[in-house]
């Protein structure tokens, strides 16, 4: 299936080959070829998906549009849920400037949802107390960013949790 959403920074293909971002390298993780199988490996009844948006993604339009592009985050969120609804997913979304709140969504996650996408954004560089909540999880978990954290500063580079999801964009 065929999807769109454009932005500076940000273009999504073909689900069944990965989500792809201009210059982002897509790298697998514990065994998964790309996003389609991860998604279509989720279970037929209308699966619940989280998608948790870490901090300061609330000002994406506003924030280093030059890095970021002028999506903002309703924007983002308003396509996902679109393409949620044609993959025949539920997608929920939630968004927190506070490690502790992150820490407690991911934890309720494990109840209720079947797949996580999370961008961490700054915590993806220093929290161990979100990498230690996404252990607990028995779903596929993607993590994802919306810039090449690999052409950015050299702190950027090192993710806390790239070794414990099923994949990394």
């Amino acid at each position: 299936r065929e999807f769109g959403l454009q932005s500076n920074h940000l273009q999504i293909s073909r689900i069944n080959k990965c989500l792809e971002f201009e210059d982002t390298p897509f790298r697998t993780v514990g065994g998964y070829s790309g996003l389609g199988e991860i998604i279509m490996g989720l279970n037929k009844s209308q699966p619940k998906v989280l998608v948790i948006h870490g901090p300061n993604l609330n000002m994406l339009g506003k924030r280093e549009p030059e890095i970021y592009g002028a999506t903002t985050l309703k924007a983002i969120n308003s396509a996902l849920k679109e393409l949620g609804q044609k993959l025949g997913l539920a997608v929920e979304f939630f968004q927190s400037n506070h490690e502790g709140a992150i820490v407690e969504k991911i934890q309720q996650a494990s109840k209720h949802q079947k797949g996580l996408i999370i961008n961490p954004a700054a915590y993806t560089h220093t929290s161990i107390a979100i990498r230690d909540a996404l252990l607990l999880l028995d779903i596929p978990v993607i993590e994802v960013h919306l810039s090449n954290v690999y052409k950015r500063e050299p702190f950027r580079r090192q993710s806390m949790i790239s070794d414990v999801v099923s994949a990394q964009i």
